[in-house]
């Protein structure tokens, strides 16, 4: 393929902002706040569920300690019943006195009990609502943090894509003065070979590979024509002369 010297050198700035293109769209997959973002979210959805579970956890306590107050204060009300009814003078036979004063001792013991179940249930509640209470501080805090670095990872993807809409204007410029043909090869070099497909030849070394050239080849180029376009023998992508070539 023979093209014009001017057209081979718009190419090597084709593929500079190529490479600026490149660099800014992997510079947009790796921003830190990304992975710090992705980090926050994870942990903010874990303390979602832990503060779904500790507020189940504290309805049921609720209703539990509801029921063991209702449960003290219907023993309660028994055993003041029969106490006042005891202390009357109403009852008239020793043997249901009797039976009384055995049913009053009964309730004490039951409404002692009761009320152990009814304090434990009431501690448990209380440590599952302050628990809940510090799951939503911390997810409040870890929100706080997601807030500002999500702030801080929009306000460089704008940055980064504000670069990438003058770098593409710019791609797009320079590719229309690039034969088809020209372009598709070097396009198939770009991505064979990490993006770069056209690489200048620098003081007897390509560029692209980072590889010196031999004497052989270095007399092979000197001696093509200007418009002759030249790959290099180690890494097959297109050489670009200019005046720092090394060849004259």
């Amino acid at each position: 393929m023979n093209v014009d010297p001017e057209v081979q050198l718009r190419l090597l700035d084709l593929q500079a902002v190529d490479s600026r293109l490149d660099q800014l769209a992997h510079r947009r997959r790796t921003l830190p706040e990304i992975a710090v973002a992705t980090d926050l979210a994870a942990r903010i959805a874990a303390l979602d569920a832990r503060i779904v579970a500790g507020q189940t956890e504290v309805s049921d306590l609720q209703r539990a300690q509801t029921k063991a107050e209702n449960d003290v204060e219907q023993v309660r009300r028994r055993a003041e019943r029969d106490t006042e009814l005891l202390e009357s003078g109403r009852v008239g036979s020793a043997k249901e006195l009797e039976n009384l004063q055995r049913e009053v001792a009964s309730l004490a013991r039951r409404q002692a009990e009761l009320e152990d179940v009814e304090l434990e249930v009431m501690e448990r509640h209380e440590d599952a609502r302050m628990s809940v209470e510090a799951l939503t501080a911390e997810r409040a805090s870890l929100q706080e943090q997601l807030d500002d670095v999500s702030r801080t990872r929009d306000a460089a993807f704008g940055e980064i894509d504000g670069e990438r809409e003058t770098a593409a204007a710019e791609r797009a410029r320079l590719a229309t003065g690039i034969p088809a043909e020209l372009s598709g090869l070097y396009e198939k070099l770009r991505a064979d070979n990490g993006g770069i497909g056209a690489a200048r030849l620098f003081q007897g070394r390509c560029e692209g590979c980072r590889m010196q050239l031999t004497p052989v080849d270095l007399g092979r180029i000197r001696d093509a024509a200007p418009d002759a376009l030249l790959r290099c023998e180690e890494c097959r992508r297109i050489l670009v002369r200019t005046p720092e070539s090394g060849v004259a």
